[in-house]
């Protein structure tokens, strides 16, 4: 990275959602409330999965990574925003913000591609069911879970590693509660346009690739669907899949919409917003979407709590 005209403290200043200090206590136990509900629902679902034999199938093997990729995307901006809060700090070192950049694009990549990987398993299921054990077998699933996380884990390289070779002059403010690459890119007083190709194209083979292969595996689904004779077939096989295209819908319009923008010159507020929504706000629903609207797992996950439940009267007796 070229140091000359960058400031001598190697430091960013994240401006957080508000200055006012009765708003940043609101902002600090929202955040904490929903970071919580976020870590806590999606372990649930992860629990749920590995305890309940039912759920050993390629769908909740596929949620359950979903769920864990989840806790690591939240994990990796919202920790900092609260300790920033809590102790009225606003700075995040230049290592750190490279740091956080890589694993904001991992988990989220991650999320793409598992996402991506489960309209396969529903397209499938609904397209081929006569040969969905034999296609979808143990093998399969874990090389495309594993395959998804390589994936991830080398393509979250090329963002931050051509911010090294930026330099950063006076302007070291992000409007932002975390080291978000475009807004990064903002403030660099060099040459940003080899940055700006690797951003975009990520965003394409990380993002618009994916979400091209949900789109393919729903439009045969549909028209599956569509051939079924039977109207409560039809709506079971819906069903099937409302839960993953809300968990899509969510996550795709939010996300994609703040980096396909980012070349136009948008408020910073309503960049914010969306952040918010498809990295805090979908995390945390997913494990709901997921849960309410599924039979099996809302068994499995009473089962859960009611071992969790007794466990916890037992060590009160005994402490008593």
């Amino acid at each position: 990275m070229e140091r000359g005209n960058q400031t001598g403290a190697e430091n960013f200043i994240l401006l957080g959602f508000t200055d006012d200090p009765d708003l940043q206590s609101l902002f600090f136990g929202l955040l904490l409330a929903m970071y919580l509900v976020t870590v806590l629902g999606n372990l649930l679902i992860i629990l749920a999965v590995i305890s309940d034999s039912h759920l050993h199938t390629p769908m909740y093997f596929f949620l359950s990574n979903l769920s864990l990729a989840d806790i690591g995307f939240t994990s990796t901006t919202i920790p900092k925003a609260l300790r920033n809060i809590h102790i009225h700090s606003k700075l995040i070192t230049f290592a750190s913000c490279i740091s956080q950049i890589y694993f904001f694009v991992l988990f989220g990549c991650q999320e793409n591609l598992l996402l991506t990987v489960m309209a396969y398993d529903r397209f499938v299921a609904i397209c081929h069911p006569l040969h969905y054990v034999d296609i979808m077998n143990p093998r399969l699933c874990l090389l495309m879970a594993l395959g998804s996380l390589l994936v991830s884990v080398l393509g979250a390289l090329p963002g931050p590693l051509s911010i090294l070779r930026l330099s950063f002059c006076t302007n070291i403010e992000i409007p932002h509660f975390f080291c978000d690459l475009p807004a990064v890119l903002k403030l660099a007083c060099s040459d940003t346009l080899i940055s700006h190709i690797v951003l975009y194209s990520e965003t394409i083979v990380l993002g618009v690739f994916p979400l091209t292969g949900i789109l393919l595996s729903y439009s045969q689904i549909f028209s599956s669907i569509l051939r079924i004779s039977s109207d409560r077939g039809k709506y079971k096989a819906f069903s099937t899949c409302g839960s993953h295209l809300l968990v899509v819908s969510l996550f795709y319009v939010t996300g994609l919409g703040v980096y396909l923008s980012s070349v136009a010159t948008l408020s910073s507020r309503i960049t914010l917003m969306a952040s918010v929504m498809y990295t805090m706000v979908t995390p945390m629903l997913n494990p709901f979407i997921y849960s309410l609207r599924n039979r099996d797992i809302k068994v499995a996950l009473g089962r859960v709590l009611s071992k969790m439940v007794p466990h916890r009267e037992r060590v009160h007796a005994h402490l008593s």
